[in-house]
């Protein structure tokens, strides 16, 4: 996805009132990228620019994995869609029918859907059924959601809606989580309140500044509400998890390593076209 995305103009460029995603016979998205997608999409939406999705294949191909997730159901009413939009909702048709999945849940205020840490914790608890150590994963994996959505509603400040979802794939031995939002991102709401109380801080690349909001807990709001992500970088570590942030301009993976997420350890990709909003995604194995 960043590939295709960077090989063409940077969708939210000045003079770019046109937009269009091919998915072409064959192509195939994986949870995290879906979210992604959907997220940019009703982006360019909202800033008025035309946007379109073309599906090769129709609902035989990608179109259809993304209607049983519920992608349609939350893209804006403004983004056209070739052939055309799916008649039906897959996702409101089959919603709870595959314990392998979590179809793609809105993150809106004003409308809070407080089962959502639950349904994903216990997705978690049916694909990862095999490993030894399921029961702590399960009551981590509930910590470890909960404070990501209400981490959506701290850093957001935007009036489209955040996003989260779970895939599990079996044949590769994993279980990803993927929690979006399209607001101004970490770094923009944190390096202001940084260059007053620590400048040293401040002073720091994203990368080395992300790292350690995963270590210590910085915010913009003080120690007292700085462990959310540390929190669930350290859980989501204690498991062997990888995890995966899309800044505006940035991505980053952190490995763990000698328990904990270290600088040497994360590969990033900088100059990237611009996506609002943070994106973080956390892939478990289902087996330890």
């Amino acid at each position: 996805m960043e590939r295709a995305i960077q090989a063409a103009s940077a969708p939210h460029g000045p003079g770019i009132y046109e937009v269009e995603f091919h998915f072409p016979v064959g192509s195939k998205v994986m949870i995290d990228a879906a979210i992604r997608i959907l997220s940019l999409a009703n982006q360019l939406a909202f800033t008025t620019r035309r946007v379109r999705l073309i599906f090769d294949e129709g609902e035989a191909g990608t179109m259809g994995y993304l209607n049983r997730m519920g992608f349609f159901d939350h893209l804006a009413r403004e983004v056209e869609v070739m052939p055309a939009r799916p008649a039906q909702s897959g996702a409101a048709i089959y919603r709870g029918s595959n314990a392998g999945l979590v179809e793609i849940a809105r993150i809106n205020k004003d409308h809070r859907d407080h089962q959502l840490p639950g349904r994903l914790a216990d997705a978690i608890g049916r694909g990862c059924a095999a490993r030894a150590d399921i029961e702590e994963l399960k009551g981590a994996a509930w910590t470890i959601f909960a404070e990501l959505i209400d981490n959506v509603f701290s850093h957001s400040q935007t009036p489209l809606d955040g996003l989260a979802a779970l895939q599990m794939y079996p044949r590769g031995d994993r279980l990803m989580v993927a929690v979006s939002d399209s607001g101004l991102g970490i770094m923009e709401t944190l390096r202001p309140a940084l260059l007053a109380s620590s400048p040293y801080l401040a002073a720091l690349s994203d990368l080395d500044l992300l790292v350690e909001i995963f270590r210590q807990g910085i915010s913009r709001h003080g120690a007292d509400r700085g462990d959310g992500l540390k929190g669930s970088a350290a859980k989501a570590m204690k498991f062997q998890a990888d995890l995966d942030v899309r800044l505006p301009s940035q991505r980053v993976r952190l490995v763990p390593a000698r328990g904990t997420y270290a600088p040497n350890t994360a590969y990033c990709s900088d100059g990237l076209p611009l996506l609002w909003g943070t994106h973080i995604a956390f892939t478990f194995r289902l087996h330890a």
